[in-house]
């Protein structure tokens, strides 16, 4: 699904066909289990439960013992995959401005007691002041938003908190590096400046 001409306008699946080329060059080890493992999620119908159905998607056509194995040695070029995010085509308002948000979601893990560097994580419960603090994972996400009444976003990093963490300082640090990385962003030469909306939430 690949091709050669990198430069073609206004072709999606030449954009695509490009951004996945980028990716497959981002995996330094097991890169084929990897990318393939990467399609079986991107394709199965559903909410994915257990590793194992994933193994059985026609996209993953290597066995378990692969999917596995790449889980464990494979390796991703991280900061390779972000500059290859902030090239990609990003929407914007209609007056051609980024708008960027920077906000944390918690993976909520109150049974895994064994799990490293969890903190307790605010939610909200359905009742009036059933507020809650639950042992999770944080993760500081950026995000460009798309204009009008959608859903739809396009993250471009997602970073895990852990308890030595400063939050002011990885928001800082993640504003910075995308502010600079999208002012870089092909746009004719004319970036402008992104504008930003942050989100704190409490944790301990």
């Amino acid at each position: 699904m690949s091709l050669l001409q990198r430069d073609v306008p206004g072709d999606a699946f030449a954009e695509l066909s490009c951004f996945r080329s980028e990716f497959y060059a981002c995996l330094t080890q097991r890169p084929d289990a990897l990318f393939e493992l990467g399609d079986a999620l991107l394709c199965s119908d559903g909410p994915v439960k257990t590793l194992v159905e994933l193994s059985l998607a026609p996209e993953h056509r290597r066995g378990h013992g692969a999917l596995y194995g790449g889980l464990n040695r494979g390796r991703l070029d991280v900061s390779r995959l972000r500059r290859a995010l902030t090239r990609l085509p990003l929407p914007r308002t209609a007056e051609g401005r980024l708008v960027l948000a920077v906000d944390v979601s918690n993976w909520l893990r109150p049974d895994a007691n064994t799990g490293p560097d969890r903190l307790f994580c605010h939610t909200y419960g359905r009742g009036r002041g059933s507020a809650q603090m639950i042992p999770g994972w944080p993760y500081s996400f950026v995000a460009a938003l798309e204009q009008g009444r959608t859903s739809w976003t396009a993250v471009l990093d997602v970073v895990r908190l852990c308890p030595w963490d400063d939050i002011i300082a990885v928001t800082a640090a993640q504003s910075g590096k995308y502010s600079s990385g999208c002012m870089w962003q092909a746009s004719g030469g004319s970036a402008t400046r992104p504008s930003w909306s942050l989100s704190m939430p409490a944790m301990t």
